[in-house]
């Protein structure tokens, strides 16, 4: 489907009938079974994806949808990159696991040229995001006991309010979203909750037992809600100042989705712990990974932590496949340009049931008229018109396509956007 073709047209570009055959059931099947038999901790949109190219996914039946989540930031460069794709085949066919208890070919180049990414000495490689974040905690801790010398059981993170960094127990302990966190408990301690975007509650809240900050350069999860110009700056000075670990978690604002390498580079600060994960994999399959200089990750030790899965041989295959395209820049380079056209077409809908946008890069947050509707009915009225997006906290949906869309099919899509919200307007 060509952008400005609705999603429900018979555009013949469906699928063909013996895929279709193959695929043996009909979207409200499919839908039934999973209802029936997975847990209801999501609330997806009714839509059954079969195939996706580039920035297009096509549904049981035929219908081709615009992107515009990309598998929240782990779709950066499009479903099925070639290249990506092509390290994943060739993977595949000479080896995929030997756990950690082993060494192959692909995890040392890989942890090399992540660090040369980074910038830094060592990484952790994990699975998950979650996993990232909580291997970051675990190391952050020990350092503040075995190199700051903060008495045991007392090392503290200040962590943000709104801030979204996985859903193990640990993290959702930290969390302020009760739909996340309630009946979990009890809770881990250790995380004084400060005010998002605040140099100055994160001042305050530092104490001798403060061994680190672990902040999101932009809230996803929240909304794209990016904190004032010099907040990044602000931080690594205080950091610095107390004897601090800056832990920065780039799992989804990281890679390029914000016009530059990872989101911290926009004010030119360097935290002491990279948390990478979501695209690092291509949207192929779990990858994530940490990564510090020696005085923090030398500290571990055999046995200390670690992941049967994680740095297996095709994570590494796929995620120096990842970390070639984003040596090229121009990811980064289309997420800016991209960026521009993005927002200059969503601005245009500000007061025509939009109340407020914020972007950075290809990555924006649209804050709809709770008058006009929820944030799921815009989603539902999108999806009607051929284009994907989820919403947050009600009333705000996030855009984060792939970075390989084109800038027509930008245009096209908040066109689908500005007539979905005229629509629910007219009702």
């Amino acid at each position: 489907m060509e952008p400005g073709t609705h999603a429900g047209e018979d555009t013949g570009e469906r699928t063909d009938a013996g895929t279709r055959a193959a695929q043996g059931l009909g979207a409200a099947a499919h839908i039934a079974l999973a209802e029936q038999h997975s847990a209801h901790h999501y609330h997806p949109l009714p839509v059954v994806i079969a195939e996706a190219h580039g920035a297009w996914v096509t549904d049981v039946a035929g219908h081709r949808f615009l992107d515009c989540l990309a598998g929240y930031s782990a779709l950066n460069f499009g479903h099925g990159h070639p290249e990506i794709l092509a390290a994943a085949h060739a993977q595949l066919d000479r080896v995929t696991l030997v756990s950690r208890a082993f060494h192959h070919d692909q995890f040392g180049p890989f942890c090399a040229e992540l660090c040369a990414l980074t910038g830094k000495d060592m990484v952790v490689p994990m699975n998950s995001g979650a996993e990232a974040v909580e291997t970051a905690i675990k190391v952050s801790r020990k350092w503040g006991y075995r190199v700051k010398g903060i008495p045991p059981h007392q090392a503290e993170i200040i962590v943000a309010e709104g801030n979204f960094h996985g859903r193990t127990t640990t993290i959702v302990s930290f969390s302020d979203d009760e739909a996340a966190r309630a009946h979990y408990g009890p809770y881990t301690p250790g995380f004084p909750l400060v005010e998002y975007g605040s140099a100055e509650a994160i001042a305050a809240a530092i104490t001798p037992s403060t061994a680190a900050v672990l902040i999101e350069p932009i809230q996803g999860e929240g909304g794209v809600l990016i904190p004032p110009d010099g907040y990044l700056r602000e931080v690594r000075a205080l950091c610095d100042e107390h004897d601090v670990l800056l832990l920065a978690d780039e799992v989804q604002s990281g890679l390029a989705r914000t016009g530059r390498t990872f989101a911290c580079d926009h004010e030119g600060v360097v935290p002491d712990v990279y948390i990478l994960g979501k695209a690092l994999g291509g949207g192929v399959l779990p990858v994530s990974a940490i990564a510090a200089d020696h005085r923090i990750l030398g500290l571990l030790r055999p046995g200390e932590h670690g992941s049967t899965f994680g740095g297996n041989a095709l994570a590494c295959a796929v995620g120096r496949a990842v970390i070639r395209l984003l040596r090229t820049g121009e990811f980064q380079a289309r997420s800016v340009e991209l960026g521009l056209v993005l927002r200059t077409e969503l601005d245009r809908l500000v007061g025509h049931g939009v109340v407020e946008v914020r972007s950075r890069g290809l990555w924006a947050g649209v804050d709809i008229d709770p008058d006009l509707a929820t944030g799921r009915q815009v989603c539902e009225a999108l999806l009607a018109r051929g284009v994907l997006a989820k919403d947050t906290h009600g009333s705000t949906l996030r855009l984060a396509p792939p970075l390989v869309i084109t800038a027509d099919e930008l245009i096209w899509a908040v066109a689908q956007l500005r007539d979905s919200l005229a629509e629910l307007g007219a009702r």
